[in-house]
């Protein structure tokens, strides 16, 4: 695809500077990497004359005549074909070859089955940028099918279980995919362009050289060894690990990565035991839980808070009252200030506690629970006719309007000047109160 075209181009420089050094196996995979991004005349010309170097070369180490030949180089190129018996049919002792691609670094002589090999060459089959194929799994689907694709095949693929050739490539391919996909983010962005999210065509702003979204979080490549060793839990697994120590060691990692920041390789040491990461990851989910949570307690706190005043209070709820006699409001009475009437039930008014008081007393203190029990009267009944006369004004201010009409013309003035003098009871009331000035 034309977004890994830059990358394709990166790879075969690399491809080229590993060739003029002599390191014939790294360029012959960076070459196929540039193929498998972005196929191009010069890649294929430059995997060509990898591929002769490398023959040329295992010849004359047959005949004796390499010095320069590593030891592990020498016994992996003299291995043969052994067969062995075994309970899943039968097992191939791969022949060696000059990168160990067959088995763990350096060479060393791996065991795998038929069927290994043949999960190896149907990831490689597809592009890398295929990442639902590689993982064998629709493009709707759930999160949970991507998951259980991949604990499949990283434990099928994984070097120190897999010994075919090409198996660490093909890991590193399903751990690619499972990166992007399980990302929402990236997998949007993948599901948009079809190139890797991480490159800087895939549709993601660039974060600097070296670094891109982990999909567990934080920022940070992760080598294929690490996301394994996070999703299986951390040295889950009693193997000797092809990468050096890993996840299933205490031994030291060493990790490739080409991303937007170009060829990087990082050392790092790993210790963590498989108790260790339990518990960590315990830790984590308890976190997680009460982050959860967290809305629903601040949301009980607050309720409790504000119910405490209430559950202290000593205040005692205003008697109720009415504007309009009934059985119930069966006593009359006339506020102090503005002598509204309202009417009461004077078994309730008396025997109200702070209010019979102030009665007692005979007179009406400023501030008293009588007072100021009064004065939410006045308040209410003013304006209630406030509210009736404004409305009352604006039916009066219609009609006038209707009958005027648009221009005036033919209009009955008297009957104008008749509805502008009509009195409004709610008003006239105010007026009387001296709430509303005439």
């Amino acid at each position: 695809m034309e977004g890994n075209k830059d990358e394709a181009i990166k790879c075969l420089s690399i491809a080229q500077k590993y060739k003029d050094a002599g390191n014939f196996p790294s360029a012959r995979k960076f070459c196929q990497k540039s193929i498998n991004l972005f196929s191009t005349p010069e890649a294929a010309k430059l995997l060509g004359s990898i591929e002769a170097a490398e023959a040329s070369g295992s010849s004359s180490s047959s005949a004796g005549a390499g010095p320069s030949t590593s030891n592990g180089n020498a016994q992996a190129s003299s291995s043969s074909t052994e067969t062995h018996p075994s309970a899943s049919g039968a097992k191939h002792r791969s022949t060696g070859s000059a990168n160990g691609t067959a088995g763990g670094m350096g060479g060393e002589k791996r065991e795998f089955t038929a069927e290994q090999l043949k999960v190896v060459k149907r990831v490689k089959a597809c592009k890398v940028t295929e990442y639902y194929e590689i993982l064998s799994v629709k493009k709707d689907c759930e999160e949970a099918e991507i998951k259980k694709a991949y604990r499949k095949l990283a434990l099928a693929l994984h070097p120190d279980k897999n010994g075919a050739p090409g198996a660490d490539e093909a890991f590193k391919m399903v751990s690619k995919a499972f990166q992007v996909l399980s990302d929402s983010q990236k997998r949007a962005i993948y599901d948009q362009s079809g190139s890797d999210p991480e490159s800087r065509s895939g549709g993601l702003p660039s974060r600097g050289p070296g670094f891109s979204t982990s999909p567990f979080g934080g920022d940070g490549e992760m080598s294929p060894e690490d996301l394994f060793n996070m999703f299986f839990g951390g040295g889950g697994m009693a193997m000797n690990s092809g990468f050096g120590g890993g996840p299933f060691g205490g031994g030291p990692v060493f990790t490739t990565s080409f991303g937007p920041g170009g060829f990087r390789t990082t050392r790092m040491r790993t210790n963590m035991g498989g108790a260790q990461a339990q518990q960590q990851g315990e830790g984590a989910q308890g976190r997680s839980l009460l982050m959860q949570l967290l809305p629903l307690i601040l949301l009980i706190a607050f309720s409790f808070l504000s119910a405490i005043p209430d559950m202290f209070s000593t205040s005692i709820p205003d008697p109720r009252y009415s504007f309009s006699p009934s059985t119930r409001f069966n006593a009359e009475r006339q506020t102090s200030g503005l002598g509204i009437k309202y009417h009461v039930n004077e078994h309730e008014f008396k025997n109200h506690r702070q209010i019979a008081a102030d009665i007692a007393g005979g007179t009406h203190r400023r501030g008293s629970a009588l007072s100021r029990f009064e004065g939410q009267v006045e308040q209410v009944y003013t304006n209630t006719l406030y509210g009736d006369c404004q409305r009352a004004v604006d039916r009066r201010q219609r009609r006038r309007d209707a009958e005027v009409g648009l221009f005036g013309v033919g209009t009955d003035w008297e009957k104008v000047k008749a509805i502008e003098a009509e009195k409004i009871d709610s008003c006239e009331e105010l007026k009387r109160l001296g709430v509303l000035k005439s």
